[in-house]
């Protein structure tokens, strides 16, 4: 089983019960810790379903919201979710369709360790900002922090040792803070800041835990999806006892997330910059 085969992006329903539900807690503590004033001109890239850019609608009153994102589907999900004054096109992160120095903020959330050329794509963001302008970003620490994909991981080796190739833990650097602070300062930014945020991740049953493994979207549960079923239920129930389950049968975990963020140098006098013209044209219609 290839990394192409598990890393699914399709679906932004079936990814917002997985994910999405933990990326909106980061995400309203990601945007308090930047401390943005209101009115500023935000940059979304790669915004999936939406968690990031409802978080920044609903607590840094944009003047202007852009979330892009490659698949269809999320766009679909998020243009269905998110409030004004957010809009959406579809757009690969290591090339945005936008002109330089145009937003104050550009931001994205678990999207870097997915990037062919994550390095290109924090380049791409700090073009898109206006000198002086803020760059910032956050992902799971697979290794250890993201407390639900440890456990799913163990599990699934302990029933297939192959599956060590596929743990996000061993496959993805960017999950700490020194790649991370060397990623933006090879950019080009300044004033470089990394921090953890830390949320719980509570489950009323193992079914509440289990089932958004089932929906096929990202590694772990594109994983799932391809075994066999007697694998499948052999991975579930090693998965079961693995977790600590309450009296009650809530399940209480805790995932960490590393937030990054950094400023594209000053030069000059700050200008109010150009006005926002995506250079594919008009938004693609709704997926």
């Amino acid at each position: 089983m290839s990394e192409q085969q598990v890393d699914v992006w399709a679906a932004g329903d079936g990814y917002e019960r997985y994910m999405g539900r933990w990326s909106r807690l980061v995400a309203a503590r990601f945007v308090s810790w930047l401390g943005c004033e209101a009115g500023l001109r935000w940059l979304d890239v790669g915004c999936g379903s939406g968690a990031l850019t409802q978080a920044v609608a609903d607590r840094c009153h944009p003047r202007t919201l852009l979330g892009l994102e490659p698949s269809p589907g999320f766009v679909a999900t998020a243009r269905a979710s998110v409030s004004a004054p957010a809009r959406f096109a579809r757009a690969d992160a290591q090339s945005l369709p936008v002109p330089d120095a145009v937003f104050d903020v550009a931001v994205s959330g678990l999207v870097l360790n997915f990037l062919p050329d994550s390095g290109s794509a924090v380049a791409e963001a700090a073009r898109a900002v206006r000198p002086g302008g803020l760059v910032a970003a956050y992902v799971w620490d697979y290794a250890g922090g993201m407390e639900l994909l440890r456990r799913f991981w163990d599990a699934a080796v302990a029933v297939d040792p192959s599956a060590g190739t596929l743990d996000e833990g061993g496959r993805f650097p960017l999950c700490g803070p020194e790649p991370l602070r060397e990623l933006w300062s090879g950019a080009g930014l300044v004033e470089t800041a990394v921090a953890p945020i830390e949320v719980p991740t509570r489950f009323a049953g193992f079914a509440d835990l289990w089932e958004p493994f089932l929906a096929g979207q990202g590694p772990a549960p594109g994983y799932v999806a391809a075994l066999s079923p007697d694998v499948r239920a052999r991975l579930r129930e090693t998965l079961r006892e693995a977790v600590p389950t309450g009296p009650d049968g809530t399940i209480e975990l805790e995932a960490r997330a590393w937030a990054v963020r950094g400023r594209r140098p000053a030069a000059g006098p700050e200008t109010a910059g150009p006005d926002l013209h995506l250079r594919t044209g008009p938004e693609p219609s709704p997926a």
